[in-house]
């Protein structure tokens, strides 16, 4: 057999429009490969395998090559089909004329090879599964059968995952009657070779007994939108999650699919063409879905040769080096992979319109249901169209809010900001020719309309509107209108934050802030945020707390610090909105302090006076400290659906009540040893099944701090723990629970308390390969540690985390009985990449004498890593000081741990010495740096 070195085959222009490589000289070479191996052999199956594999690696390598030089992933995927055609040809020839020669075809055994889906479309990325149908006269002879065998066979040894089916024209028009995601695929269907009477006769069949049988397009349609929406649901229902899906996450190259198959059900053509004949798109749109496409295409040929791998989410861990590609560069206060997320969410962004313009019109035409059909018959619904029409330049269509003509915008620009009141005001829909009207009429959007007192009234109006603000302002934001009417927003709309604390943009941050700050006033968390349910009811003024909700991050992106960047933007922009100078000074306050509440709560000793004195030195005043309560709890509730717990509540509730009584003049509604007490019959009140004796010594146990700053169900969950150990008389034991929602596990230990207990605690959950989100650190009054912390959920069935937490828990127990040592046990831990070491947290310790009266506050901030608070707690011992109380938080990749220590002698830290050796000995852990740490 021929074993010479393989020439390269394709040219250095792959993918344009230079050929990829000589098909002809290519099969008189492979039939060279026939001859040598003799008859059908193995051996000769292998050097033509071999042969196929170098074309194949060639072709991608100069694909690569070229999306790198040209940056169009439409080219490469056009490129790559045109190549896989090619192969698929050549793979089939030397199949039918070599391999199964002595078989002879005959009249039946005529044969169309089709591409569909994707495939079917002419792109293909490099990952791609390759669908093919393989389409017959008849039902399959003996030759048809073995060809396509074979060559699917041949297609898997190169690599290719390859979805298949041969069928009869008669079999394709049953299936694809009956299977929606059949008739897809076969809308695509493109012949690559073979007989074209066949595919010509099936495809002419298809449109006729198919596609345009009476209801058809109508049930595809709605098959299709309800696709969509189920698709968005799996991926996560908003399009600006910081990890997007850019095929099948909302705003992604699927969302275009759907728009071209719904172009292509309805015209037989593509929404370039026919839909612009159709009134559906203008042709300025149609170039925008072109440009979006081109642009997603890219990202995803890039992302496929970037991770070896058909990955379809932008992970943390990829979009670096994705920007680099692409030739983003830092600028303005944004990095490079920040400017470029934000590129693909503007994308995302004008996807959305695309499909909400379509959906409308379908609606309107009848082929999708419509919302508002059902208001045609309702003799309010009419009463309501003819006030519409009478009173305002606007009118009701099908349920949806239009224009009464083409001139309503230019003839009053405070129209463009009516428009959603309106919508909102009377639950409508919008009309697509509106919205179309509505992004073309954006430029009326200028200096003079933002000045508008009438335009600004309507704005608060749906700001503090006391139903559902966070819809209207979604929808604002999504039509252009928002960031032009308020340009500070406008420069965050689509903006990320490379960190894996926040999960959204920072626009539909805030607007998640305003929902979660409505739905607190309507009472619909009140089981969750007692607190807030009840004080939002007593503040002073809803417009402040709303408008410090819409502008809290809105300076984002900056190169100063955004909470003093926002509270100057506030300053200049309340005025404008209507509220009055005292209104104004108190949102640029909420503003500066937006962080201040939940920092203090997370990381400082809330049972020190010290704090609460410092705390309320800012807040001065009640109705403040109200109002800084319910724009933190909103902030935190609107970060992600995994940031808020009941931890968090709890510890921003203690802050409360124990600031409340320094700022109202030493009175306070509910006193320390009230609530303290409260605490304590809520707890006895879900003890259900335990009996008062082990109740009574539970609550004796415990400082009143305990009871303040620890949820009811933890201390149930504590109860319990204490419970079993004293039945089974031990001094040691844990208890876990877990939650797939919030993806952690709190494991909760109960030993008798030393100086390292907290570094062995935190060791073994290190050697076990667990990441500490978070912990929660008390002392009973007998000498124990009650500890629980918050690991990162590994497992996604609850059976598997359970067994992994009792590992967890055994090992905790042998390294305090002294059965292992936990230095054997780290140096067996294996470093696990994390999500984490993606990012850079500059390294941090903060050695602070001010903040306590009686002890030291250590704070270190870095990146978080598995092991990092042993290894800290074990250098604070090492350093011969003594943990009093600890406050452990991770923000995403960064951990932030604050630590209240004393010397041996329970002094203060006051040498500069001793302080310098702190700072440089925890510096060195955040660092890594082993040697120094040690």
């Amino acid at each position: 057999m021929t074993t010479a070195a393989v020439p390269p085959v394709a040219s250095a222009t792959y993918g344009r429009d230079a050929p990829y490589f000589d098909p002809q000289a290519l099969r008189l070479e492979l039939t060279e490969i026939y001859r040598d191996g003799a008859d059908v052999s193995e051996v000769a199956r292998r050097g033509v395998l071999h042969r196929l594999k170098a074309l194949v690696a060639t072709a991608r390598t100069a694909a690569r090559l070229n999306l790198d030089h040209d940056g169009s992933g439409r080219r490469c995927a056009q490129g790559l089909a045109r190549f896989q055609d090619e192969l698929i040809h050549l793979v089939h020839d030397y199949t039918a004329a070599h391999v199964y020669r002595p078989l002879s075809p005959t009249a039946s055994d005529r044969m169309a090879v089709i591409a569909t889906g994707g495939y079917g479309r002419g792109l293909l990325a490099p990952g791609s599964d390759i669908d093919l149908l393989f389409l017959l006269p008849s039902k399959q002879t003996a030759w048809g059968e073995s060809v396509v065998e074979y060559m699917l066979y041949l297609l898997w040894d190169l690599g290719f995952k390859v979805g298949h089916a041969t069928r009869t024209t008669e079999q394709c028009l049953k299936l694809a009657a009956s299977d929606m995601t059949i008739r897809t695929a076969m809308l695509d269907s493109r012949l690559i070779f073979g007989d074209p009477t066949l595919f010509e006769t099936m495809t002419t069949r298809f449109r006729r007994e198919v596609v345009d049988g009476a209801g058809s397009a109508r049930a595809f349609i709605e098959a299709k939108m309800a696709e969509r929406d189920d698709r968005h649901k799996r991926t996560g229902e908003s399009r600006y999650k910081v990890e997007p899906n850019i095929k099948d996450g909302k705003g992604g190259l699927r969302d275009l699919h759907t728009l071209h198959w719904v172009a292509r059900y309805l015209h037989g053509e593509t929404p370039r063409a026919d839909m612009i004949r159709a009134g559906i798109y203008t042709p300025a749109e149609a170039t925008a879905f072109r440009r979006c496409e081109d642009f997603l295409w890219t990202v995803r040929c890039h992302l496929h040769f970037l991770t070896g791998r058909p990955e379809e989410r932008l992970t943390f861990d990829v979009q670096q080096s994705m920007a680099e590609r692409l030739g983003y560069r830092d600028r303005g206060g944004l990095r490079a992979v920040e400017r470029f997320m934000k590129h693909y969410f503007l994308v995302a962004k004008e996807v959305g319109d695309f499909t909400t313009i379509l959906a409308s019109s379908l609606e309107i035409q009848q082929l999708k249901a419509s919302p508002g059909l059902q208001s045609l018959f309702d003799p309010r619904a009419w009463r309501q169209r003819r006030l519409m029409r009478k009173r305002t330049d606007f009118r009701i269509d099908n349920g949806r809010l239009n224009v009464i003509d083409q001139d309503v915008f230019n003839r009053d620009p405070v129209n463009l900001i009516r428009y959603f009141a309106h919508a909102e005001a009377h639950d409508l829909f919008f009309h697509p020719d509106a919205l179309r009207l509505i992004r073309s009429s954006l430029r009326l959007i200028d200096d003079r309309l933002r000045a508008d007192p009438e335009a600004n009234r309507i704005f608060m109006d749906m700001l503090t509107a006391p139903t559902n603000p966070e819809a209207i302002l979604r929808r604002m934001n999504e039509a252009g209108v928002l960031g032009r009417f308020v340009p500070e927003f406008g420069k965050v709309v689509s903006m990320m934050q490379f960190n894996m604390y926040h999960h959204f943009t920072v626009d539909e941050h805030l607007v998640r802030t305003i929902g979660a700050l409505s739905a607190i006033e309507q009472g619909a968390v009140a089981d969750t945020l007692p607190l807030s349910t009840n004080i939002v009811k007593t503040i002073q003024s809803r417009r402040v707390l709303y408008v410090a909700a819409f502008l809290h991050d809105i300076a984002k992106g900056r190169d100063e610090d955004h909470s003093i960047a926002g509270a100057r933007d506030a300053r200049r922009l309340c005025p404008r909105f209507g509220l009055t100078d005292a209104e104004t000074e108190t949102v640029a306050w909420l503003i500066e302090q937006h962080l201040t509440m939940s920092t203090v709560a997370q990381s400082r000793d809330l049972g020190d006076p010290k704090t609460i004195r410092a705390f309320a030195d800012v807040v001065q005043s009640p109705e403040r400290l109200k109002l800084l309560l319910l724009l933190t709890v909103a902030d935190i509730r609107a970060v992600g659906p995994q940031t808020w717990n009941g931890w968090k509540g709890q510890l921003l509730r203690t802050l409360y009540y124990e600031t409340e009584p320094l700022v109202a003049g030493g009175y306070t509604a509910v006193g320390s040893k009230q609530r303290v007490a409260a605490a304590q019959a809520a707890f006895r009140s879900a003890m259900t099944g335990a009996d008062d004796a082990t109740i009574s010594r539970f609550i004796e146990r415990q400082y009143p701090d305990y009871w303040l700053k620890t949820e009811t169900r933890k201390q149930v969950d504590h109860a319990r723990l204490v419970a079993r150990a004293e039945r089974e008389n031990q001094t040691l034991a844990t208890s876990f629970t877990s939650s797939a929602f919030t993806a952690i596990t709190e494991l909760s230990v109960l030993a008798p308390n030393h100086p390292r207990v907290l570094a062995l605690f935190a060791g073994a959950c290190a050697a076990a390969g667990a990441n500490i989100a978070g912990a929660h650190i008390s002392s009973t009054r007998d000498g124990f540690a009650l500890d629980t912390f918050l690991l990162q959920r590994e497992f996604d069935q609850d059976d598997d985390e359970a067994r992994r937490a009792k590992r967890i828990g055994e090992q905790i127990a042998k390294l305090l009985k002294g059965e292992v040592l936990l230095a054997n046990l780290m140096a067996n831990k294996r470093d696990a990449k994390s999500r984490s070491d993606t990012f850079r947290v500059a390294p941090n310790v903060i050695v602070d004498n001010a903040l306590s009266d009686q002890l030291t506050v250590i704070e270190v901030s870095g990146l978080d890593r598995r092991g990092l608070l042993y290894e800290l707690t074990s250098a604070i011992s090492d350093l011969n000081l003594d943990i009093t109380s600890a406050h452990i938080t991770t923000f995403g990749e960064k951990a932030v741990d604050v630590f209240y220590v004393t010397d041996l002698t329970g002094k203060k830290i006051v040498s500069p010495q001793r302080e310098k050796s702190i700072r440089d000995r925890l510096t060195a852990v955040l660092q890594g740096d082993t040697a120094n740490a040690s």
